[in-house]
């Protein structure tokens, strides 16, 4: 058996070294996954055994070379459900949410019977985020990769929407047919020379593909605003999520299709995060 607290100073050291930010948190979220405790039940544990000890290792190693915690322990939290995360997708951000809040601001009838599409879907965190608010919508999930349409599709299951939704492998909206009432993205949007800028946790192990926006981080919203009106019903809303600035470009991409800009969500760090855009009708 080996003492909790000398576990944690010890990890809590080692991460600041590393010069990863709050180091005794991420600790304890280390060694709450090693034991299969939440943090209310670490506080009781005065030791762990030889097995945990081992697995909390492990799990500090990896997350000195600056692996997500999301990685280390397989999911991560979006909106109010539990997700799996792997290397082939995004890590869920707290940033995207404010997609789900404009969603709920344009629709506030929880019991329209709305269709969504999801491009990019990645985890499948916003399709499923919407459908949890919307008991009678039906949506539909479509990304690049196979193993991410296959872990968004895993990930119905975990959150019990499996039979509302669906998801595709393709090349954005290229594989569909037919309109929808509502299409989320949450698309690339760096601009490809601030890649190598970014940290490490997201540089060396997230998915260049969904993050690399092209040379001026707007190549995919070029490609979804000029999809976008035969994509939506008439009088149907796009919400599209963008990086710091981006914001008014993207209007004028959507103005220039015939889309009008309705509004406008910030995220909790008061950045310009998700634009709404409705198609003539």
């Amino acid at each position: 058996m080996m003492a909790k607290d000398d576990l944690l100073r010890e990890a809590s050291q080692a991460l600041e070294r590393a010069g990863i930010e709050d180091a005794r948190r991420e600790a304890r979220l280390l060694l709450c996954w090693a034991t299969g405790r939440d943090l209310g039940g670490l506080l009781s544990l005065d030791s762990v055994d030889a097995g945990q000890a081992a697995r909390f290792a492990e799990a500090l190693k990896r997350r000195l070379e600056r692996e997500p915690m999301a990685f280390i322990t397989g999911e991560a939290g979006f909106w109010t459900l539990d997700l799996e995360t792997g290397r082939d997708t995004l890590i869920p951000r707290a940033d995207s949410e404010a997609l789900i809040e404009a969603l709920l601001e344009i629709c506030p009838d929880r019991d329209a019977p709305l269709s969504i599409l999801d491009l990019g879907t990645g985890t499948g965190c916003l399709l499923l985020a919407a459908l949890s608010e919307y008991a009678q919508a039906k949506g539909v999930g479509v990304d690049l990769s196979p193993h991410a349409a296959a872990l968004a599709r895993r990930n119905s299951i975990r959150t019990g929407l499996e039979k509302r939704s669906a998801f595709l492998a393709g090349s954005w909206a290229d594989a569909l047919s037919g309109r929808f009432d509502i299409v989320l993205s949450n698309p690339p949007y760096i601009e490809t020379g601030d890649l190598v800028g970014l940290m490490p946790e997201v540089v060396r192990y997230e998915p260049a593909r969904a993050l690399d926006g092209g040379a001026d981080g707007l190549e995919a919203y070029r490609i979804l605003c000029a999809a976008l009106p035969e994509l939506l019903v008439p009088g149907g809303y796009a919400i599209l999520e963008m990086g710091i600035g981006q914001i008014d470009a993207v209007s004028t991409l959507g103005k220039t299709q015939g889309l009008r800009e309705v509004a406008r969500r910030a995220d909790l760090g008061g950045v310009d995060r998700a634009l709404v855009l409705q198609s003539g009708g």
